[in-house]
């Protein structure tokens, strides 16, 4: 764990809560740069875009249409749950560095149940980067985040 994943983390989970108040569903993420500034912020875009509008894949994809592969090398993902398969290979495609998570995609799964809004696929996003060429970092689950975290999804799914 670094100093500043948990405030980032809680940046996600303000932006996942406020996602989930414009209709969306309730997730969060960011682009924090190598210096530790927030760059890009995103929630999901469901109610425009249906299941392609994950907060991380916007994120990623606004990412590599701004910054470079040599800058968002020294990027961070932090999101409020662990990326999906699609959004893994979103950040990987954009030339993230390193992804930051605060609950894991199989405990959303216990979340979301079998909503046909969110039917989750068991992959870790670990899985998904050990597949790739280039190494992608990542930190998480954050269990001490979990009850707020929790709490974005409650009643929701």
């Amino acid at each position: 764990m670094l100093p500043n994943d948990l405030d980032h983390l809680r940046e996600t989970i303000r932006i996942a809560n406020d996602s989930r108040a414009s209709g969306n569903h309730p997730f969060g993420a960011i682009l924090v740069g190598p210096e530790g500034k927030m760059l890009i912020s995103a929630g999901n875009t469901y109610s425009e875009d249906r299941g392609v509008g994950h907060a991380e894949t916007n994120v990623a994809r606004e990412a590599a249409q701004t910054y470079d592969a040599e800058f968002l090398e020294q990027c961070t993902l932090v999101t409020s749950v662990e990326p999906c398969c699609m959004c893994a290979g979103a950040c990987y495609w954009a030339g993230i560095g390193t992804v930051v998570f605060g609950l894991t995609e199989k405990r959303l799964a216990e979340l979301t149940g079998d909503n046909p809004e969110n039917l989750t696929l068991d992959l870790s996003c670990h899985i998904v980067f050990e597949a790739g060429q280039r190494q992608v970092t990542v930190r998480g689950p954050y269990p001490e985040l979990e009850a707020e975290i929790v709490e974005a999804h409650s009643d929701f799914w």
